[in-house]
């Protein structure tokens, strides 16, 4: 599990570098790939996916994410080839200027798949979580 975890964590870590090789190491190369960003609709192929994460990191001066609740399922149990991590992201970002920050949080589910020695993501969905008092 901890390779899946690894996995995982590498993702967080390329976006808040805004490291797009590494991005691009994490994900199958696959028409079959999805990812769905918050308020967005899916996107469907690994090209497609990658452009929008470069797009994103690229305009983002600096994030930062705090996982919580984090849970993984392997699939199946004796020899895992699928894994599905359900967690908590609290993001920190700037907002615009040095002396402002913006923070928020997700619910985020990914689907990783061994690929060869490797945990590659097949799918990410991403959704806010909106506060009750703030409704």
């Amino acid at each position: 599990m901890s390779d899946v975890l690894a996995a995982h964590r590498a993702f967080y870590d390329a976006v808040e570098t805004g490291d797009v090789d590494l991005m691009a190491a994490l994900w199958v190369d696959d028409a079959g790939t999805t990812c769905v960003h918050p308020g967005a609709p899916p996107l469907k192929g690994t090209a497609p996916i990658l452009r929008s994460w470069t797009v994103l990191m690229a305009g983002v001066g600096y994030i930062q994410f705090f996982l919580t609740d984090v849970e993984v399922s392997l699939l199946p149990a004796n020899d895992p080839t699928t894994a599905i991590v359900v967690c908590t992201e609290n993001i920190l970002s700037d907002g615009g200027s040095v002396e402002s920050f913006n923070g928020g949080r997700a619910v985020a589910t990914s689907i990783l798949v061994r690929d060869g020695a490797r945990w590659r993501f097949w799918a990410r969905h991403a959704s806010p979580l909106i506060d009750p008092e703030d409704v």
